[in-house]
């Protein structure tokens, strides 16, 4: 998720690529949240200074996105505390622990921890494929990492030339609809 705002402006690593308003920021905020939720909280192991950003004065969808007031490093930084904090609770509890999500229903909120990471697993690859797609319309930049990128080609010509084909494909078979 990190790289995906490597070299990118203030602006672009915060304003929103999508009618929803994502952006690439706002989604490491958000995993950021879900991990301290998840992996701290739940068990009864909040991360200190815990999430300013999560309570009844929150704004509205305040986890997706960074108000002017809140710096990339300071964020990046709380990002990195969370992985801290998650495998710290990890190492503590076995897999077969209970918790409660404090924003679940009451009566349906217990989870395991095995059940945790499996959300935060999920969660976190849901919003590192839009930060993928998002990073890849601001500039071109795609790929499993910034230095090995997974993908068969780094050549501009070779994936015009397979974009052109995926577009004949996609005419072809609309026309034949």
């Amino acid at each position: 998720m990190l790289w995906k705002l490597e070299g990118l402006s203030e602006y672009d690593v915060r304003r929103p690529l999508t009618p929803t308003g994502t952006n690439l920021l706002g989604l490491v905020k958000h995993v950021t949240y879900v991990e301290l939720g998840y992996l701290g909280d739940t068990f009864g192991r909040p991360a200190a200074p815990g999430r300013p950003w999560y309570g009844p004065v929150a704004d509205d969808n305040s986890d997706m996105w960074a108000s002017a007031d809140e710096s990339r490093a300071d964020i990046v930084d709380r990002y990195r505390q969370a992985w801290q904090h998650a495998d710290a609770t990890v190492a503590a509890l076995p897999p077969d622990t209970v918790g409660k999500v404090p924003w679940w229903q009451s009566g349906k909120d217990e989870i395991t921890l095995h059940h945790a990471l499996a959300r935060v697993l999920a969660d976190t690859q849901r919003h590192a494929g839009q930060a993928d797609i998002l990073r890849e319309q601001l500039d071109g930049s795609a790929g499993w990492l910034q230095n090995s990128t997974n993908l068969p080609s780094d050549d501009p010509a070779w994936w015009q030339d397979h974009r052109d084909r995926l577009e004949r494909t996609a005419r072809e078979a609309a026309d034949r609809a």
